[in-house]
């Protein structure tokens, strides 16, 4: 496959303080195509509480400097109290099937212990294109196991041929370092026959490869010609950097970092940190949307390349 070099265009979306539930925050963008170069990205906002809420925004990529459409209110909030996702919830993957869009999202609780957390995978449906969603059940359709012993979070899932695909991030452990409690997580695999009811044997996909390599979030997964490319970002210890990896199958990754085509730039929104990279191809051009320093504290980015 032919590496790519990314030209940056800067924030494309900040979130709107004036609006409780955007206090903060558009993290982790998600993208779903509505006709042609039209598309909305799901995002995540925080509230006054910290508390994190589903909206989008609507975007032409023919000419992407211009917010086509906000969101007046979250598509999903915060789950009641005692749920899995009761302290936030985020969009992570969206899939059209039929007449119904399914948001694959997720959840969070917060621990006893800061910044200890709980995230588990979560599933809501839309039946008007996407502009409405509601919970398929109050519980997650899947969380710790054997595999995943402290969390499952950042899911990303892919109708293939007659097979649904998951590529998740699993928590392994958290341990207790100098700055304090520190989470080590990386990508594993699940599969399923319905989208909803999942497998897993514990297969990892993007691991550390470096022992400074704590975290490894989000693999973003893009079938291109007989077999997938996947960008995710990785934390070493100075904050999440964009990863790329290939694979044939979608099953054993070729991590290649050194060919992601992005670096972080000498100063502003994202001087310091890149994350959550969601990658779509439209025309003769790819448009890589990502988040920058916070974690999304400063909103929404766009990258081109020439495909």
């Amino acid at each position: 496959m032919t590496p790519m070099t990314w030209e940056k265009h800067g924030l494309i979306f900040r979130p709107d303080p004036s609006r409780p539930w955007m206090r903060s925050h558009a993290a982790v963008p998600t993208p779903l195509q509505l006709d042609g170069s039209l598309y909305r990205v799901y995002f995540s906002s925080r509230d006054e509480r910290n508390r994190s809420h589903v909206g989008f925004f609507e975007i032409d990529l023919a000419s992407p400097e211009r917010i086509l459409a906000v969101s007046p209110e979250p598509v999903l909030a915060p789950g009641p109290t005692g749920c899995f996702d009761a302290d936030g919830i985020y969009a992570e993957s969206v899939v059209r099937v039929g007449d119904e869009v399914r948001l694959y999202t997720i959840g969070v609780t917060t621990g006893h212990t800061p910044p200890l957390f709980y995230a588990a995978i979560g599933l809501a449906t839309s039946r008007d294109g996407g502009a409405t969603f509601a919970r398929h059940s109050a519980a997650p359709i899947m969380g710790r196991s054997a595999h995943d012993p402290c969390l499952v979070t950042a899911p990303f899932v892919l109708r293939d041929g007659d097979r649904w695909r998951m590529w998740y991030v699993s928590g392994t452990s958290w341990t207790e370092e100098t700055h304090g409690w520190q989470s080590h997580y990386h990508v594993k695999y699940a599969e399923s026959a319905d989208g909803v009811t999942w497998l897993r044997d514990g297969h990892n996909c993007i691991a550390p490869q470096d022992p400074r390599e704590n975290n490894i979030a989000r693999l973003w997964v893009v079938p291109d010609g007989e077999g997938y490319r996947g960008w995710y970002s990785v934390n070493a210890g100075e904050g999440y950097r964009l990863g790329y990896a290939e694979s044939r199958d979608g099953y054993d990754w070729r991590r290649l970092d050194h060919l992601t085509g992005i670096a972080l730039s000498p100063d502003g929104w994202d001087a310091q940190a890149q994350a959550y990279p969601a990658v779509v191809r439209h025309g003769d051009r790819w448009f890589m949307f990502y988040n920058g320093n916070g974690f999304g504290r400063d909103g929404v980015g766009l990258a081109i390349a020439p495909a």
